[in-house]
């Protein structure tokens, strides 16, 4: 009996909590519409996404903040004429820490017939009960 009651015990230490399942599926959920708004070019998408204090390091080396991805949709830029690229994301794990996480992910990028894939991670802040990441990054996988 003792031992079933330690097998039990220690088997429960291992099984994530409610609290950690449900903000699990919060992040895949949050992360596949950050995608979907991505794809659209939506503004208030990336507003609510990234925090103030982000730190995003793209896959061509260059870092930058919120700031400058939000000045993207502030130049008038007309995007009508660029091919769509659909984000899409697959194998992606979620490790959930108190108020803060880590999602890793591989995305696809399709545009018409190319298709290219990115390893992304990002570490993200809950805030006010409100997921932002404050860390990105983002690493072309060679074709």
């Amino acid at each position: 009996m003792k031992n079933m009651l330690i097998f039990t015990a220690l088997l429960m230490l291992n099984l994530p909590s409610n609290s950690q399942v449900n903000e699990k599926e919060a992040l895949t959920h949050l992360l596949h519409n950050f995608l979907e708004g991505a794809s659209n070019n939506d503004r208030e998408t990336h507003e609510n996404f990234w925090a103030e204090d982000l730190i995003y390091t793209s896959s061509n080396g260059s870092r930058f903040g919120k700031a400058q991805i939000m000045a993207g949709f502030e130049n008038g830029r007309d995007v009508s004429d660029t091919p769509k690229t659909v984000f899409t994301a697959e194998e992606i794990q979620v490790r959930v820490y108190g108020d803060m996480a880590v999602v890793a992910f591989k995305m696809k990028g399709t545009t018409g017939e190319a298709v290219q894939y990115y390893y992304n991670s990002g570490t993200f802040i809950k805030r006010d009960k409100k997921w932002q990441v404050v860390n990105w990054q983002a690493t072309k996988i060679p074709d």
